[in-house]
């Protein structure tokens, strides 16, 4: 089964927590959505801060990622509007921490991701097309990841500007690697972002450039840089770019819409 070229499917993961996954996945699908893309975020944390930080009351969730992956709901009945134009969300409950069991001795339990986004990419009454989806990973290398870059055509890494950035990297692209050479070998490394930087930190910069030392063209040229503005956001259930759209974060992710859409022309030009 091949992946459709629209929409395009990106998971953003990090078996490391607090890299800005969440932040990324939000930020990034609101900057798409501003410059005309028509976005879907997929919250396939069972945290749910994806869902929570666009303004989706826990209430609200009548159906969630957990139910479409057990194939209870369709992917119409999962997927709510939110405030921000154009962004879309299925969103996420606890529930979805049964999940991995309920499905284990399925024979396409690391399918059920891509087969409930076949028709991501079709209008349907009341729903849009879609152009974009970003998958929202847990922060570990567990079968909902592997549904997520089983149904992706790409991965993009947050990667937080610390000491032990690089940490565990390896590990993530040997994941990447078993899931091309095994269930989707239309998987790509889309880019790593670096999250949280901080220009008066002598270390940050030596992450930089260890980073784009040992990564090379991997690294996306924006940088997302830590900003108060970036952090209160999810608090007032708002992506930063309605939150404060004139703020250094605002603009990255504005940056980084644009970096990735030339960067998926290349490819599809390729």
């Amino acid at each position: 089964m091949s992946l459709p070229t629209t929409p395009r499917v990106i998971a953003l993961a990090n078996q490391k927590g607090g890299v800005g996954k969440t932040t990324t996945a939000i930020n990034l699908g609101t900057a798409l959505a501003a410059i005309g893309e028509e976005v879907l975020i997929v919250d396939l944390d069972p945290q749910g801060n994806a869902s929570t930080g666009l303004g989706i009351d826990r209430k609200d969730r009548t159906y969630s990622t957990y139910d479409l992956l057990t194939g209870s709901a369709s992917l119409s009945e999962t997927v709510v509007a939110t405030a921000v134009p154009r962004v879309s969300v299925a969103p996420s409950t606890l529930d979805l921490l049964g999940v991995e069991l309920e499905i284990a001795n399925e024979t396409d339990r690391a399918f059920r991701l891509r087969s409930a986004l076949a028709g991501a990419g079709q209008a349907e009454a009341g729903k849009p097309r879609y152009t974009y989806v970003l998958v929202d990973c847990p922060p570990s290398l567990n079968l909902l990841t592997i549904n997520a870059m089983a149904a992706a055509h790409s991965i993009l890494v947050p990667l937080q500007c610390e000491f032990f950035a690089l940490e565990g990297l390896s590990q993530l692209l040997h994941t990447v690697e078993q899931v091309k050479a095994s269930l989707n070998p239309e998987l790509t490394i889309h880019g790593i972002v670096l999250t949280m930087f901080d220009g008066r930190n002598t270390l940050a910069n030596q992450v930089v450039a260890d980073v784009r030392a040992h990564m090379g063209e991997a690294v996306y040229e924006t940088i997302i840089p830590r900003n108060v503005r970036v952090s209160e956001a999810p608090s007032y259930g708002k992506p930063v770019l309605l939150y404060d759209f004139k703020s250094t974060g605002s603009q990255a992710y504005l940056r980084l819409a644009a970096e990735i859409i030339q960067r998926e022309r290349t490819l599809r030009a390729a």
